[in-house]
């Protein structure tokens, strides 16, 4: 399997970012995390800091998987603002290869550079007028041709899943997650969640 790459802005949401890194890994689907900053230490917006596996001028995008956008402000702005990633998502979308983001990061980068338009999409809510002609849902993922988008932190399990179902299948997705008991029973005599 080709190698994916999830891309770290100073700001990520840290559930966003690990969840996925993680899900992945545990899929056997090789990832990198990729620095956009000039420090292979990336801080999230709740001060999480985390090593990146490379920063983005010494990786090598030859033939990508997957382009992995965690979201989080202000990591979905600083995204956006570099040059190079946002050419690279641009190509890779021309080509019809897969591109997952969720939270502030399908509206702030995907929605500004117009690969949203004419797709199904979701992001966190209040960003959708970044959404430039896409068809809003409002659901935890959606699914739309070559991307996956997320709406948010409490919601990166499912995003992550449904990027492994999309890799691979929907039974090693459902492996991976009855693997961590994200299914571990019917939750019909669950009352509540806390307690």
């Amino acid at each position: 399997m080709k190698e994916s790459f999830i891309f770290l802005a100073d700001g990520f949401e840290e559930i966003e970012a690990l969840t996925v890194i993680d899900v992945l890994r545990r899929a056997e689907m090789p990832v990198k995390t990729v620095s956009i900053s000039s420090s292979l230490y990336v801080t999230g917006a709740h001060g999480v800091t985390i090593k990146a596996d490379s920063l983005y001028d010494n990786a090598l995008f030859t033939d990508p998987d997957w382009l992995i956008l965690p979201g989080g402000m202000p990591g979905a702005t600083n995204l956006y603002e570099h040059d190079q990633l946002k050419g690279l998502l641009r190509r890779h979308n021309e080509e019809g290869r897969k591109i997952a983001a969720i939270c502030a990061a399908p509206a702030v980068v995907l929605g500004q550079l117009g690969i949203l338009a004419g797709k199904k999409a979701t992001c966190y809510p209040s960003f959708e007028g970044l959404c430039l002609g896409a068809e809003m849902v409002d659901s935890p993922v959606v699914i739309s041709e070559n991307l996956v988008c997320g709406n948010g932190p409490a919601n990166a399990m499912s995003w992550a899943l449904n990027i492994v179902s999309v890799a691979k299948d929907e039974q090693a997705a459902l492996h991976i997650a009855n693997g961590m008991l994200y299914y571990p029973r019917a939750c019909d005599d669950v009352d509540y969640y806390f307690g």
